[in-house]
């Protein structure tokens, strides 16, 4: 009984560390994936300091392995001669027929692979990759301008209502 309530009170339990906000106005998002991520020790008490920056990140498929490259995790303060190297390329865990799926794509013109966010789930560190395909200058201005104007529309629909209410 107990079990059960905790498991509610986590909701998703995903606790955030890092997202990738540009890569969402750069490319166009076709599909996500979430996988777990190989860490040593002085990377995971890093991240659990809520460190990382994942701005230049990329993911490569290496011999059938999908491979997490330029993603920064400051070294731990705390770390003696344990500490991990901060840009340096980190396992991804996927299925294989993911793998084979993304490799596939990925070859695809215009393709590529970027890391959305890195987040803790259930106390293991996931990383959110998404196959991408990359926008042209007018395709920015584009979406840029429809969430402007989205916005707008919001709050001239709550300009509305607040009227209607006095």
């Amino acid at each position: 009984m107990a079990a059960k309530k905790k498991d509610k009170d986590k909701g998703d339990g995903r606790k955030i560390i890092a997202q990738n906000k540009k890569a969402r106005h750069d490319y166009l998002i076709i599909d996500t994936y979430e996988c777990g991520v190989v860490l040593t020790g002085t990377e995971v008490k890093s991240l659990r300091q809520g460190r990382a920056s994942l701005a230049d990140g990329f993911v490569q498929i290496d011999g059938h392995e999908a491979w997490l490259h330029n993603v920064h995790v400051p070294e731990y303060a705390q770390g003696t001669w344990t500490n991990h190297a901060a840009r340096r390329k980190r396992k991804l865990l996927l299925h294989r027929v993911e793998i084979d799926k993304l490799e596939s794509k990925s070859q695809e013109t215009g393709h590529t692979i970027v890391p959305l966010a890195l987040y803790f789930k259930g106390g293991r560190a996931k990383v959110e990759i998404a196959l991408a395909k990359g926008k042209k200058e007018y395709d920015k201005r584009q979406t840029l301008r429809e969430k402007q104007d989205r916005r707008e529309a919001d709050r001239a629909m709550s300009a509305v209502r607040r009227r209607q209410r006095a």
